[in-house]
């Protein structure tokens, strides 16, 4: 090899082995941003999961069915009283049948998901961060409130209060779990319209449920206050969702009934089966 080969040979060498640029936090959540809103947008794929959810008023052990027109709700217990299987065909053959509340339930779903895309779109600008621990497979971030960031709607001003952890997949750059805490009060018309108490928290979990498919998991909010702009929102939450099966992207409502009526049909049957 002549001299100049050489040559080459070593600065591609050198090239190569140099170490990757090293992020900053501000450069890792923008990128953990990026994916989640690509791979949101991109993901048309329809599930089953078992949910239980509870509210102050209001406690449900459900089978969801997800599907392009709608979800199909088999609920095994409501409220602490098993529902029987008459009770659960009827109400999801109601829904089957009731274009109207198809429609309603699309709104508010579509109304969810720009809602998240909408705070995913603030974390690299609302907060500033920190890298706390990283592992082969998890980055571990702290957040704090940017003073400099001007919040622009009322959800915006809740979670912008907040500070807390966020850990993150490395290899698929997804969030794993976002645990935060209000730092201050956060009120609304001077607290004429709402007040929501310093100490409030709020976290967040999703796991992977197929190859390179993630889902939401669980949901915990426990804010101290009232808000009368928040008339969807519950304050105080807990939600679990298990078992994931994927169905045809296409499922139709009246496959996911059948679907979810295949399922384990009590709480029960279900808690045996897991």
């Amino acid at each position: 090899m002549r001299p100049a080969c050489h040559l080459a040979a070593f600065a591609l060498f050198a090239l190569t082995a140099l170490p990757a640029p090293v992020q900053t936090p501000q450069q890792i959540i923008q990128q953990i941003v990026d994916t989640e809103r690509t791979e949101n947008k991109n993901d048309h794929t329809q599930w089953i999961y078992l949910d239980n959810s509870a509210k102050p008023k209001e406690h449900i052990l459900r089978w969801v069915a997800t599907t392009p027109n709608g979800n199909v709700n088999r609920v095994l217990v409501k409220d602490g009283h098993e529902l029987t299987e008459p009770t659960q065909v009827s109400d999801i053959d109601k829904f089957v049948h009731d274009a109207h509340a198809q429609k309603k339930q699309i709104a508010e779903n579509a109304h969810d998901y720009q809602q998240v895309d909408d705070l995913l779109r603030l974390l690299p600008i609302g907060f500033i961060w920190t890298v706390l621990r990283t592992t082969p497979t998890e980055t571990t971030l702290h957040f704090v409130p940017n003073p400099a960031f001007h919040p622009p709607t009322h959800e915006a001003r809740v979670f912008a209060a907040a500070t807390g952890e966020l850990v993150a997949d490395n290899q698929q750059h997804r969030i794993l779990s976002v645990h935060g805490t209000l730092i201050h009060d956060v009120t609304f018309g001077g607290g004429l319209l709402g007040r929501l108490k310093q100490g409030g928290s709020f976290a967040i979990e999703q796991k992977q449920v197929a190859p390179s498919l993630w889902q939401l998991s669980l949901i915990h909010i426990h804010l101290d206050g009232s808000a009368l702009l928040f008339k969807s929102i519950s304050f105080q939450q807990d939600e679990d969702r298990s078992r994931f099966t994927e169905q045809q992207s296409s499922v139709t409502l009246d496959q996911a009934a059948q679907a979810v009526m295949h399922q384990p049909g009590s709480a029960q049957q279900q808690s045996a089966s897991r």
